[in-house]
């Protein structure tokens, strides 16, 4: 028999749930301890167990997101056209939010079941139940109600859209997001000499002259202690590199960074650059099985572009996916031209959403495409 029990800590999970989502890192209980101790002032989290019998058999990770008119659009300087709906689309979706899936890193990684213990069919409609357990236990509590509804980050090759009548059913909306830029490592590729080779001579150039503005820096891998001692200048570098998003639904705290390194341990790396002995920029990288997933950086803007800063650690992120043998290194949105210069592909990723107000529903899909404006860039291609 098909049941399901809601969490709301980290501490509550099953024994067995580490061992059954082996696979995702960002499924793992060390990673939601991090991520919940040092989690975005407007996310509150619940972990969905989905059982057949006393066997676990799925498992959601879902999110209640509040999103404030102040936060959404950070830039300033925009037209009076695109203010306008800027207002708009932040009155509509502005208020609490249940999101399938994790909001903080681009992915399905939200989602998981033993598709030889339960159907697909009957794992959503375990989580549909669940979402309306918790929009009852939100009103109940703390007497606010669930705007939104939304699945989050589904590729186009996702099982997911086979259920397209559930999701029709029920009024959600499918809609594309923003692609996730992918670099495939080739085989072939044992050091960073092998994929220079495979670049034709504007992007090996480009790589060389990048790299000669790099020459005045030095990288170091930055342990706990360091990444403690150095929390609020990584702080202050992300918080540069996040302001000038054009849409945001949420701000790392500044403990964040320590978190993630204290609970994910050498899954978790962070790089520094230092002018001297002054750090100036940073990265930092988790590593997920066969997939490198590149996460938050930041810098100090006076040095960006005299060194090339962005450009070098997007090299450096692929150096470190090829020299330890990962098959792909998901540099994940935004940027999504310079990363397609050194070979990232995008990848289109699919959302499901609703609103619970009828008539903003019917209107949700138009007012999503204003949120998530497709961006105009030119696909480049520096293989040979």
């Amino acid at each position: 028999m098909i049941n399901y029990k809601v969490y709301t800590s980290f501490k509550e999970l099953p024994d067995c749930w580490d061992a059954f989502v082996f696979h995702d890192v960002f499924l793992q209980s060390n990673y939601i301890q991090a991520l919940q101790q040092a989690s975005p002032n407007n996310i509150q989290w619940f972990y969905l167990g989905v059982f057949d019998a006393d066997v676990l058999v799925g498992i959601a990770i879902i999110q209640r997101v509040q999103l404030y008119l102040k936060d959404m659009f950070r830039q300033t300087k925009v037209s009076c056209v695109k203010s306008f709906f800027q207002d708009l689309v932040s009155k509509v979706l502005k208020g609490n939010v249940l999101v399938v899936g994790n909001l903080t890193h681009t992915g399905q990684h939200g989602l998981f079941f033993n598709q030889d213990k339960i159907s697909q069919p009957q794992f959503l409609e375990a989580i549909l139940s669940a979402l309306s357990d918790i929009e009852k236990m939100i009103k109940t509590n703390q007497n606010k109600k669930i705007r939104v509804i939304m699945f989050k980050d589904y590729f186009e090759n996702d099982s997911i859209h086979l259920q397209q009548t559930i999701f029709d059913s029920l009024k959600l909306h499918k809609v594309t997001a923003q692609p996730n830029m992918m670099l495939f490592i080739r085989p072939e590729w044992v050091n960073i000499d092998n994929y220079i080779e495979n670049l034709n001579k504007k992007y090996r150039d480009r790589y060389k002259r990048a790299r000669k503005k790099l020459s005045a820096l030095h990288t170091v891998e930055l342990n706990m202690e360091t990444i403690q001692a150095e929390s609020k200048t990584l702080y202050m570098f992300y918080r540069n590199v996040s302001n000038n998003a054009k849409f945001n639904t949420f701000l790392l705290p500044e403990n964040h960074f320590y978190s993630l390194k204290y609970h994910l341990k050498e899954n978790f790396k962070v790089y520094g650059y230092y002018l001297n002995d002054k750090l100036i920029g940073f990265y930092s990288l988790i590593l997920n099985n066969e997939n490198l997933e590149t996460y938050f950086l930041g810098y100090d803007e006076a040095y960006q572009y005299t060194n090339q800063l962005y450009l070098n650690m997007l090299y450096d992120m692929l150096m470190f996916g090829i020299y330890n043998r990962f098959k792909t290194v998901v540099y994940a949105r935004t940027a999504m031209e310079i990363k397609s210069s050194i070979g990232a592909e995008a990848k289109p990723m699919l959302v499901y959403m609703k609103h619970t107000t009828p008539f903003l529903n019917s209107i949700l899909k138009q007012l999503f495409k204003l949120m998530n404006p497709t961006q105009d860039w030119e696909e480049r291609h520096p293989f040979k």
